[in-house]
């Protein structure tokens, strides 16, 4: 693994640098989150002024071709470029989704007028998207999608239900898996499609989470209707279409841990008394602390495996899940070892401890999702043993078998 940037990598970041320092508000607390004191509609306009501002400067998309409206880079200034944002106060779960995976589906999929209707907005942050993938009955495994999608005509009649999707609730577009052939194995059943989220029949439903937030949410569809021209690859070719569009979450594997949360816990170590003295004295603590500090930079390692191969031109393979694998354990591991840190008093909200603990009690309550969305731990471990390690596959039963005898079963 090489740790250091090539001269035009330096360069490069030196003019990303440049621009977030004259166009950008540096962070003041690690738990200063962007929009804070804003309504929802009032930070969703700043949201999106700031993708405009981005756009323009022609890092909205920085690795996608020219004529759809990128910056013509590379991954790995794709990658520079989020490493150094991240020091500052952007919109946080807005466009991801968007830019990471819905337009580049679009991009990849889509007949040319759809392409020319939809990138350049997308990127400049006119319109949000989100993925309806999961569903009640679907989850881990995508292939057990239920929602159907019946031909009429030049339409297509979807009925059925999503859930955990993110940013549902302000997201102009959805890229939509469906069941269109009940009597095909199901993997081989499934067509995708483009739908409009202020359509007629789509209802979208808030999650309401223990952190107060609302990021996921259900979707219920109800004889929404959608052009075939809307229609992503062809018919019954959905399992492919949603393949290649997971596969672009490996380009985000810059910031999965942050790296300073051993120094969070050493301040909050200084502030509890165990046994009459500070826990920062007790050798257990100390120990503590410094798995904390292992953890975090086991995972800097394995981001540095995967950042090694973008700058050479490759694309990360199946042994970034490791990376998601460790990073949400040791999020979840670390966040409720400070709380543990105040004892009974851990339980408290931030509010009557003391805003230091506000950013930890925020960690904790986001990391039960972070080891379940992207691929549950179990997911990851199948991915990890038999695409990296090698190891035989799990017996699948049901592959040639039509779905709807799986549905009778």
């Amino acid at each position: 693994m090489d740790f250091r940037d090539t001269p035009e990598e330096a360069a490069f970041r030196a003019e990303v640098r440049a621009w977030l320092q004259a166009n950008g508000s540096a962070r003041s607390r690690p738990d200063e989150m962007f929009g804070e004191g804003l309504d929802d509609a009032a930070k969703l306009a700043a949201a999106k002024a700031w993708q405009a501002r981005k756009a323009a400067a022609g890092y909205a998309a920085i690795a996608w071709p020219k004529e759809a409206g990128g910056r013509g880079g590379t991954p790995m200034q794709q990658v520079i470029y989020q490493q150094e944002e991240a020091a500052y106060l952007v919109p946080g779960m807005i466009f991801e989704i968007s830019i990471g995976m819905g337009l580049p589906t679009v991009m990849m999929w889509a007949a040319p007028e759809l392409k020319a209707r939809f990138l350049r907005p997308g990127l400049a942050g006119e319109e949000i998207w989100c993925q309806l993938f999961s569903e009640p009955g679907a989850g881990s495994d995508t292939g057990g999608v239920r929602t159907r999608a019946v031909r009429d005509g030049e339409d297509w009649v979807i009925n059925g239900q999503k859930v955990w999707t993110s940013g549902a609730h302000f997201c102009d577009y959805g890229i939509l898996l469906t069941r269109s052939d009940w009597d095909k194995p199901k993997q081989e059943g499934l067509t995708m499609f483009i739908v409009d989220m202020k359509a007629p029949g789509v209802e979208v439903r808030p999650i309401h989470q223990m952190s107060g937030e609302s990021e996921f949410n259900e979707v219920f569809f109800t004889d929404v209707r959608i052009p075939d021209r809307y229609r992503l690859g062809p018919e019954c070719g959905g399992w492919k279409v949603m393949l290649s569009m997971l596969m672009q979450e490996r380009m985000s594997v810059g910031g999965n841990l942050p790296t300073d949360l051993h120094e969070h816990l050493i301040a909050l170590a200084r502030q509890c008394d165990w046994d009459d003295r500070l826990a920062i004295d007790d050798a257990r603590v100390r120990a503590r602390i410094a798995d904390a500090y292992l953890q975090q930079h086991g995972v800097e390692l394995l981001i540095a495996r995967g950042l090694t191969a973008i700058s050479k031109g490759k694309t990360p393979g199946p042994e970034m899940s490791i990376t998601k694998l460790v990073a949400a354990k040791a999020l979840q591991d670390i966040s409720a070892f400070a709380l543990e840190l105040a004892g009974a008093d851990g339980i408290i909200g931030h509010e009557a401890l003391g805003g230091d603990w506000r950013y930890m009690q925020r960690l904790w309550l986001g990391s039960p999702g972070a080891r379940m969305g992207g691929g549950t731990d179990e997911i990851l471990r199948n991915v990890i043993a038999e695409r990296v390690l090698g190891l035989p596959g799990e017996i699948r039963t049901d592959r040639k078998i039509p779905f709807r005898e799986l549905e009778r079963s």
